[in-house]
């Protein structure tokens, strides 16, 4: 896979079609990123304990976003020499320091919960004229 490369201002411009910036946005902002980047928190976690930790994932999409995390610099993944190899995923700084914006995504659902839901009944079903 061909990135595009960091050239100046222009490239961390999230506006533009052709920066970086949206690159990595586009990335990162997927559930499954943001889920799995929640379950590390600031733990270590093997392959089948993120599965667990985040339901719902299929074996394909976890190693998939795993994969583009850790190109991203945001997982470092940790092979061990055993048999059968034990691999390990943590995140690292740059990981950290998204994973407070995931906190933050986190605690806002939690507190809109209600008016969200609320929103969704009403707009799913109008009241007549």
């Amino acid at each position: 896979m061909v990135s595009k490369q960091f050239d100046g201002p222009a490239a961390a411009d999230l506006r533009r079609a052709d920066s970086l910036a949206r690159e990595i946005f586009s990335d990162v902002a997927n559930k499954w990123a943001l889920l799995i980047i929640e379950a590390l928190g600031e733990r270590t976690l093997r392959f089948s304990e993120l599965r667990t930790q985040v339901q719902g994932i299929s074996h394909k999409m976890l190693t998939q976003n795993l994969r583009m995390l850790e190109r991203n610099g945001l997982v470092e993944r940790r092979v061990y020499p055993t048999v059968p190899p034990r691999v390990e995923y943590t995140l690292t700084e740059a990981g950290r320091g998204l994973q407070a914006t995931v906190d933050a995504m986190c605690d806002w659902t939690q507190r809109f919960l209600n008016h969200i839901e609320s929103a969704r009944t009403h707009f799913d079903n109008p009241d007549p004229l």
